[in-house]
């Protein structure tokens, strides 16, 4: 517990000695030293004042299991892990035994993971990072469509907290004023007919210290800088998405795509817009169109003719 309970005492930002955090962890001032270089290393600000102590540049709420349950739905099951090499990981390795809709969050990840095993760059105890376990009876042609289904709930669940600005970037991108807010990965295991389950990881950036940001290859924002300086509060909006997202995936689990479709237009960042298409030893450029009944993106070629993509690279080419 060592990582939860160095997490716990910088969390109100107050200057703590080393000496104090030595005692409260029960280890030596050299081993507080390496593990708040852990955390740095992964992203959180942890400042060294002199004379002061550790502190950071801002509360932390952590994440608050109790919490979380009694504002969830009843009967959702919710983990909630200090450090994990990651939240997908997790639940995959318990897939045989962890009972449908199972929510597993953490603190901090050591092995966070995007889409074509990109790393997720997370700061401990500032972001939200979860996965979530859905069985089907059908086949994984059935699951076509998961991931912008998960995107809808996921973004309608932030605008009802007052959060403007969304979008959807196909496949799996959430997105503020063009900046990548949050992603979603789909992997499935089961029966490839049926039945199978997805494990849903979800990543939403709450706060993104500068130094994440200059790391990120990407355009990115935060919660932070879209609500005015503080984000929601992360219990709150952790419960929200498991109320969402468990009627959301009970809805595709039904009825598949289809009750997304029009939800999932209204949010589509790419309808309408120029861009490059690469994947498949191909490039080139097209407008975007929306997408089919399956989920899968329309783009209308240079030639006029529409194509659907299953899978595919995709930049927005700038006007």
């Amino acid at each position: 517990m060592t990582t939860r309970t160095l997490l716990e005492a910088l969390a109100t930002g107050v200057p703590v000695s080393g000496t104090t955090l030595a005692t409260q962890l029960g280890i030596s001032r050299a081993a507080v030293w390496k593990q708040v270089q852990q955390l740095r290393a992964r992203g959180l600000p942890v400042a060294a004042r002199a004379g002061q102590g550790y502190a950071l540049p801002y509360p932390l709420e952590l994440l608050d299991a109790d919490a979380m349950r009694a504002a969830a739905a009843p009967g959702t099951i919710i983990e909630v892990h200090a450090a994990l090499d990651s939240t997908s990981s997790e639940l995959l390795r318990h897939a045989d035994q962890a009972a449908d809709l199972t929510f597993v969050f953490a603190e901090v990840q050591s092995a966070g993971r995007g889409r074509r095993g990109r790393v997720w760059l997370a700061p401990p105890a500032l972001n939200l990072t979860f996965s979530v376990l859905k069985r089907f009876e059908r086949g994984f042609a059935a699951l076509a469509g998961l991931s912008l289904a998960v995107g809808v709930a996921v973004a309608e669940s932030l605008a009802a907290t007052g959060v403007p600005r969304l979008a959807l970037k196909w496949p799996n991108d959430l997105q503020a004023d063009g900046r990548k807010l949050g992603g979603i990965l789909i992997e499935l295991g089961g029966e490839f007919l049926g039945p199978c389950h997805a494990v849903i990881g979800v990543g939403i950036n709450l706060r993104l210290p500068p130094a994440l940001v200059a790391a990120a290859g990407q355009p990115v924002t935060d919660l932070a800088a879209l609500c005015g300086g503080t984000p929601p509060a992360r219990n709150d909006l952790a419960a929200r998405l498991t109320v969402a997202l468990t009627q959301a995936l009970e809805q595709f689990a039904g009825h598949g795509f289809a009750p997304f479709a029009v939800r999932y237009a209204a949010l589509d960042a790419l309808r309408d817009r120029a861009l490059t298409v690469s994947g498949h030893g191909d490039t080139f450029s097209a407008i975007g169109a929306g997408v089919d009944a399956r989920g899968a993106l329309r783009v209308r070629r240079e030639d006029g003719g529409v194509e659907c993509l299953d899978s595919a690279e995709i930049t927005v080419r700038a006007a």
